[in-house]
C-alpha cells in the first residue's frame, strides 16, 4: 500500500456501509455524519503517519467507542431497530491487530485488546490475543495472571494451572504472579467447601457430583489447549499455540474414576496443600524475601471462610519466624494473625485484639529491631479497622489510643 492519505482511504471506506446505515435509520443527520468522516480521517491520519505512539490507538479506541455507545442511545430513544453493533466491534478490534503489531512491545496496548475483548465475550478471540501476547512477554507476569484468572473464572481449573505453572517458570524475579495463583487456588478451595456445604449447587444434586462437574477434565503435563468450542470467531490457521516440546498425542481423560471419587474427602488437595506447596516452591526463588512472605500472609488472610486457612497462614508465619525472625513483615503477621477470620462484631473480636496487642508488645520489646516500619505497618493495619462504622466504642477507644501511641513515636524518629 502506499502514503499514508492512500492507507487512510482505504481503512475509511471499509467503514462506508455503516454510515449510508446511520444515515438511511436517521440515527445521525448529514452534518453529524460528515464530522464522523473526518474526525476519523484525523485518527487515521495520526496511526498511520510515523512515530505514532500507543496511546494515539488508545485515543482512538475510546472515540470510536464513544461514537458507538451514541448510536445505541439513539436506537434506544428513537425505537430504532436492527442496528447491529458488530461493524464497530470489528474496526475497534482492526484497530487493536494494528496496534500490537505496530508496537508489540506495549503490555498497557495488550492488556486494553483483551479486556475489550473480554468485554464483549469474544471468548476465542481472547484466547488468540492471550496466547500471541504471552508469545510475545514471555516474562510479564500481568499476563500469565489475566490468562491463568480467566480460565478459573470460566471453571476451567486444569487450564488455569496450566497457565499460572508455565507462567511461574518464567517470572522467577517477582512474587506477584504466584500470589496470584495461590489466590486461585484458595478461590477454587472456597467454591469447592460451598458445594461440600450445598451451597451453589442444585436442588436434588449430589455435593460430590457437583464437585466433580467443578474440575471437568484434565491435560497431561503442562500443555496449554486453546481450541474450545466458542463460536464468536475463527481460530486463523497459520496461528500457532504456546510450545509444549513434550507434547505428543495426548487425550483427555476424566478426573474422577470409581478410586478418586472414594478418596475425594481425604484429599490433601482440599486441606490446602496445594497453597502451601506454592509458597514452599517461592521459598527458592531469587525474589523470596519477608515481603514477599508478607504478600502471600496477606492474600491467605482474606479467605477467612476457607476451613484450612488458619493451618496455611502459620504455615507461611512458621517459615517467616525461622528465617526472617526480626524483619518488621514477621512482626506484623505475627501480631495481626489473631484477628484473621474473626468477625468484627461477635464476642470473639475483643478477645482475640487483645492478643494482637499483647503481641504488639513482645514484638517491641524482643522480636524486632525494625521499630519504624513495624509502627507504620500497624498504624495501616489499624486505620483500616477504624473505619468499619460498626466498631464497637469501648474498642475504637483502644485502637485510637494505640495508634496515637505509635505515630506519636513515628514522629519522635523523625525529629
Amino acid at each position: 500500500m502506499g502514503s499514508v492519505a492512500e492507507k487512510a482511504r482505504f481503512y475509511l471506506e471499509r467503514a462506508a456501509p455503516q454510515l449510508r446505515e446511520f444515515e438511511e435509520k436517521e440515527i445521525f443527520n448529514k452534518d453529524e455524519i460528515r464530522s464522523l468522516v473526518t474526525k476519523r480521517s484525523d485518527f487515521e491520519h495520526l496511526v498511520l503517519s510515523p512515530g505514532t505512539k500507543p496511546s494515539d490507538f488508545l485515543s482512538y479506541v475510546q472515540w470510536e467507542r464513544s461514537m458507538d455507545r451514541l448510536r445505541a442511545k439513539r436506537c434506544k430513544r428513537l425505537k430504532i431497530r436492527g442496528s447491529n453493533p458488530r461493524p464497530s466491534e470489528a474496526r475497534v478490534f482492526g484497530i487493536f491487530e494494528r496496534a500490537v503489531m505496530k508496537h508489540p512491545g506495549c503490555i498497557p496496548l495488550w492488556i486494553a485488546y483483551l479486556d475489550f475483548a473480554a468485554e464483549i465475550k469474544a471468548t476465542k478471540r481472547w484466547r488468540r490475543v492471550i496466547t500471541k501476547a504471552i508469545r510475545m512477554h514471555p516474562r510479564s507476569a500481568v499476563l500469565w495472571t489475566m490468562a491463568g484468572r480467566n480460565a478459573a473464572v470460566h471453571g476451567d481449573m486444569e487450564r488455569a494451572r496450566a497457565y499460572f505453572l508455565r507462567g511461574c517458570r518464567f517470572c522467577t524475579g517477582e512474587v506477584s504472579l504466584w500470589v496470584e495463583y495461590a489466590r486461585c487456588e484458595m478461590e477454587w478451595l472456597a467454591r469447592i467447601e460451598a458445594k461440600k456445604g450445598g451451597k451453589g449447587v442444585r436442588r436434588g444434586v449430589n455435593p460430590i457430583e457437583a464437585i466433580k462437574a467443578t474440575e471437568g477434565t484434565e491435560i497431561e503435563g503442562d500443555h496449554i489447549a486453546l481450541d474450545d468450542s466458542d463460536e464468536d470467531d475463527e481460530l486463523d490457521g497459520d496461528e500457532l499455540i504456546l510450545p509444549d516440546p513434550d507434547a505428543g498425542e495426548k487425550k483427555k481423560k476424566p478426573v474422577f474414576d470409581v478410586e478418586a471419587t472414594r478418596k475425594l474427602e481425604q484429599s490433601p488437595a482440599l486441606t490446602g496443600a496445594i497453597p502451601m506447596a506454592i509458597f514452599d516452591i517461592a521459598k527458592k526463588q531469587p525474589f523470596y524475601a519477608a515481603a514477599a512472605c508478607e504478600a502471600f500472609f496477606d492474600m491467605f488472610a482474606t479467605f477467612g471462610h476457607v476451613s484450612s486457612q488458619s493451618k496455611i497462614t502459620q504455615h507461611v508465619l512458621s517459615a517467616m519466624e525461622e528465617n526472617f525472625p526480626k524483619s518488621a513483615c514477621t512482626a506484623s503477621c505475627f501480631i495481626r494473625q489473631p484477628l484473621i477470620g474473626v468477625d468484627i462484631n461477635t464476642p470473639e473480636f475483643p478477645k482475640a485484639l487483645r492478643e494482637s496487642l499483647a503481641r504488639l508488645r513482645k514484638a517491641y520489646a524482643e522480636q524486632t529491631e525494625e521499630k519504624k516500619a513495624l509502627a507504620g505497618k500497624i498504624v495501616v493495619w489499624a486505620s483500616k479497622i477504624l473505619e468499619i462504622q460498626s466498631l464497637d466504642p469501648a474498642i475504637r477507644t483502644v485502637l485510637e489510643a494505640t495508634k496515637r501511641g505509635l505515630e506519636a513515636e513515628l514522629e519522635q524518629e523523625k525529629a
